[in-house]
């Protein structure tokens, strides 16, 4: 008996050395690579997982800035760490930021987890790189420019977002409304499509796509993302219907068969675009580039509704100021009458607004890409080969660049206002930067302002029930962010 406890007790303390053993191997030799590359400072945290669980944790809460404020205040503005399996520099730095942005093709490459880079596609926006990234963007950019937006979708952003808002009543799920509503809009956009049930059941396995993301990408281990591939198949197949029968009319039209060309209404939208285009793209390269662009226009978007609703809740000041210059707006219009362009250009404290809202909710924390050449930063150099996160999140709230960096304040923006804050273009950046600047960038602002428009001349609001934001795997509310609504006329025949 004596024996047999011995020989166990030999087992577990050969173990534990052999474990200690590899966590100082692995400590000597990140240091003997630190020095060798000149790497900024910071730590590898343990073995194969790294700093990963410290970092999913502090992002799965309303406050994650300790993570990063705890690194940058013990090793500089540029650290070394190791997350989601590969050893990466942390930039929170501005200028490191816009290098990094800036050094496309030169100094680094796109880079994104297999999860993303599986469930939105090979020939996605997102993935390409070099002439035809830059041809595609430009072209993506072309349909949300001020001409388009004031000639075309400003119409129908005004349409669908009224026609949404008038269902509402009594407990309202905010950010799944929010979802419905830049859904539609993607969808009328790229593809000239109205709302129907047909939309609906799209849009609800993008839901299960975009819970997908930040999966491991082994549908045998990860329930999460074998339902997320499942939901991606069926988008595909849905979008592909939809691309057939556009070609087929394309077809018609260039057989010049007039009696069928005329049952055809032309459209102008992103479909027409990539089906006229000289590329010559086979339908699954466009199914997969809408694929891309549909969650680019829906989930940010959303999320920025849904935040911007929930810091003016939490600033009675500043949602009375927007109130009072949207019910100035509203009085010279008739009853139904929707906004024109003039409207949208008289709304600057609107502005500050959608400024600040994407300041603080940070939808886009930052950016990883790869070194594809050793670059020199700050006195030390970022290896080739190894990962680097450009963070956004942490310049915006940074008490250097912005006074009270952590509080809401949408008055900052404004030119008069005396703690406004400097903000030169790599300072502030909800948008990214570069040549992979957000193509939307101009409508997303366009349908957060009429969004709020609606919303705050029709209802009054409060929350429903307590709600936290949290950062991982996306900027979310916990609960969807429940609010009671009621209509302002109820309010003042009360």
């Amino acid at each position: 008996m004596t024996t047999t406890t011995h020989y166990h007790y030999s087992d577990e303390t050969l173990f534990i050395s052999l474990l200690c053993l590899s966590f100082l191997s692995f400590i000597l030799i990140h240091r003997r690579r630190a020095r060798r590359h000149g790497l900024p400072p910071g730590s590898q945290g343990i073995p194969f997982v790294g700093e990963t669980l410290q970092l999913i944790s502090a992002y799965k809460t309303e406050n994650p800035e300790p993570f990063i404020d705890e690194r940058v205040g013990r090793y500089g503005p540029v650290f070394t760490t190791h997350v989601f399996g590969e050893p990466t520099v942390f930039s929170t730095d501005p200028d490191v930021n816009r290098l990094i942005l800036h050094g496309e093709g030169k100094l680094v490459d796109v880079s994104y987890p297999g999860s993303i880079s599986n469930l939105l596609g090979k020939h996605s926006l997102l993935l390409m790189k070099g002439s035809l990234h830059k041809r595609m963007h430009s072209l993506t950019m072309s349909f949300s420019n001020p001409s388009i937006l004031k000639d075309h979708l400003l119409f129908d952003i005004d349409r669908l977002v009224r026609r949404n808002l008038r269902s509402w009543s009594d407990r309202v799920l905010l950010m799944e409304e929010a979802k419905k509503i830049t859904f539609e809009l993607a969808m009328k956009q790229l593809m000239s499509l109205d709302p129907s049930e047909w939309t609906e059941r799209v849009r609800k396995e993008y839901v299960l796509v975009i819970e997908g993301f930040f999966t491991v990408p082994l549908p045998l281990f990860s329930t999460t993302y074998r339902r997320a591939i499942q939901a991606r198949t069926k988008v595909a197949e849905a979008l592909s219907l939809v691309v057939r029968e556009r070609r087929k009319e394309v077809e018609v039209s260039s057989a010049g068969r007039e009696e069928e060309k005329d049952k055809k209404k032309k459209r102008n939208d992103m479909l027409a675009a990539l089906l006229a285009g000289d590329e010559g793209f086979s339908d699954e390269q466009i199914v997969d580039f809408l694929v891309a662009l549909l969650v680019a226009g829906y989930e940010t978007t959303s999320t920025s509704m849904t935040l911007a609703v929930k810091f003016l809740t939490d600033t009675p000041l500043a949602l009375a100021q927007l109130r009072e210059e949207h019910d100035q707006i509203r009085a010279k219009k008739k009853e139904g009458e929707a906004l024109e362009w003039s409207d949208y250009k008289s709304m600057p404290f609107t502005q500050c607004v959608v400024n600040e809202t994407l300041r603080v909710a940070n939808i886009i924390g930052g950016v990883f890409r790869r070194a594809i050449t050793d670059i020199p930063v700050k006195g030390y150099v970022i290896p080739k080969g190894w990962k680097v996160f450009a963070s956004f999140r942490a310049v915006h709230m940074d008490q250097d660049h912005f006074k009270d960096a952590r509080t809401f304040n949408p008055w900052r923006w404004q030119v008069n206002y005396i703690i406004r804050a400097a903000s030169p273009g790599n300072v502030y950046t909800p948008f990214g930067g570069g040549g992979r600047l957000c193509p939307g960038y101009e409508l997303a602002r366009v349908e957060l302002s009429v969004f709020l428009h609606h919303l705050v001349t029709r209802f009054s609001w409060e929350p429903a029930e307590e709600d936290k934001l949290v950062f991982f795997p996306t900027t979310r509310t916990q609960k969807q962010y429940p609010i009671n609504v009621r209509r302002r006329d109820q309010d003042q025949a009360a």
